[in-house]
């Protein structure tokens, strides 16, 4: 054996040993926290938020470091514009830690009651999952939304942040460690992997004997890789190729600001439009001015033949392209939009469930039996009627926040809040009963 074979031997070890204590100690700490009273959570995500706000400053600075090595390694603005912390996030994310203190805490809540003639007492009741692994990329406030929803929710979480967050999530995390040590809670109740290895990610996806479940945050080949190597179950979603149908009773102010709204708030985002789907009998008087809004905050618009028609006879675009077949599968998660024109709302639903990705999609029309048939047929997580897509979020679901945007159709769908983090028992009460 050489000795770089042996270093790195070595430093496999070495960090073996490191994710396999962290799950140890978390799945500990889960049995604890499945025990731990509401206000007694509530007390320390109120203690949470406030040490947040007086270390808005120092949380700046150790974001500073990592959004100024993003730059020189070229990542995209849209990628940076997830990573950056300022003021106004800093605050979103306490404000968000205190919403959550204030949510009923979901753990003993009787769900079902069933009362046998045998006189056996059944109840379902709602428990803590136990112990969650979550891996994510970039956006340094996962760490704040998930640390907090899985202690409510009576779970201990494992953080894999990417490298690009590294030194704002080790920040973000000193900061819950020392509350939950200041009110008497396992620190292991949010654990955090300080590698940056792959190796140490590899090894987190084998432990199905701590870790319960895996919540993956990322791009689509970070989610495959999860999900092909995981040993325990993963909730997930591939990709968010959201689209709007801008249905033949569209209003065309209200075309302009929901497709406008959903296409280029935040670009970035998994929630925000890919597709813009268009009824051939709005293609000529409607659509170009909603794609004259999008070119005029410098969207760029990949066309159907049709749609490119509509919009040279219309004038004034330079920022046309011609649609491929592929592009109406892409996650841009920038600044460019595929349209598609249909003949019928049935032909509109078919390409919504061809395309998209089962994430978020909105009809916008004044019809009301359009939008029923639209919504009823359009087979995702969340779909809207004359509403942006953007509002595909956990905060504004008023869930306080959210650990993820779940597309898969079992155990939960969309935003995933306090709730989506539990799962189930059934408790028996009897009198001596005794099955013949």
């Amino acid at each position: 054996m050489n000795a770089s074979t042996f270093i790195a031997m070595t430093e496999q070890n070495h960090i073996d040993e490191l994710v396999t204590n962290c799950a140890k100690a978390a799945l500990a700490a889960s049995r604890m926290m499945a025990n731990v009273p509401a206000h007694r959570k509530n007390v320390a995500l109120l203690k949470l938020a406030e040490m947040l706000e007086r270390r808005t400053d120092e949380l700046i600075e150790a974001n500073r470091r990592d959004v100024e090595a993003a730059r020189i390694s070229g990542l995209s603005d849209a990628m940076i514009d997830r990573l950056v912390l300022d003021e106004k996030r800093v605050a979103k994310m306490a404000n968000g830690v205190r919403e959550v203190a204030e949510l009923p805490d979901p753990v003993g809540e009787q769900i079902e009651k069933i009362d046998r003639p045998n006189g056996l007492d059944i109840r379902k009741i709602r428990v803590p999952i136990g112990v969650i692994g979550i891996i994510y990329e970039s956006r340094p406030n996962v760490t704040i939304d998930c640390a907090v929803l899985c202690f409510k929710s009576g779970n201990a979480c494992i953080l894999r942040g990417g490298r690009e967050s590294y030194h704002s999530n080790i920040a973000l995390v000193k900061c819950i460690h020392e509350v939950l040590e200041a009110e008497g809670l396992p620190i292991a109740a949010v654990s955090f992997i300080e590698t940056t290895e792959r190796y140490a990610l590899h090894r987190l996806l084998k432990l199905s004997q701590y870790v319960h479940c895996i919540i993956p945050r990322g791009g689509e080949g970070l989610i495959r890789m999860v999900t092909e190597e995981a040993h325990m179950p993963v909730i997930k979603h591939y990709k968010g190729v959201c689209n709007a149908y801008i249905d033949k009773d569209a209003d065309k102010d209200m075309a302009v600001r929901v497709v406008t709204n959903g296409k280029v708030q935040r670009p970035g985002v998994c929630n925000a439009l890919e597709n813009l789907v268009v009824h051939q009998d709005v293609v000529d008087s409607v659509f170009p001015y909603v794609a004259r809004d999008l070119a005029r905050h410098g969207v760029e618009l990949r066309c159907d033949f049709r749609s490119r028609m509509a919009l040279e006879a219309f004038g004034g675009f330079s920022n046309l392209k011609d649609a491929s077949e592929e592009d109406y599968s892409e996650e841009y998660l920038d600044l460019k939009i595929a349209v598609r024109v249909v003949h019928d709302l049935n032909a509109a639903i078919e390409f919504v469930n061809s395309y998209g990705s089962g994430h978020s999609d909105v009809i916008i029309t004044s019809d009301k039996a359009a939008a029923s048939a639209f919504m009823a047929g359009v087979d995702s997580a969340t779909v809207y009627w004359n509403a942006s897509t953007r509002f595909t979020d956990g905060f504004e679901f008023g869930m306080g926040a959210e650990i993820g945007i779940s597309t898969d159709k079992l155990h939960a769908r969309g935003p995933m809040g306090l709730k989506e983090l539990t799962t189930y028992k059934y408790v028996i009460y009897g009198e001596g009963q005794i099955r013949g």
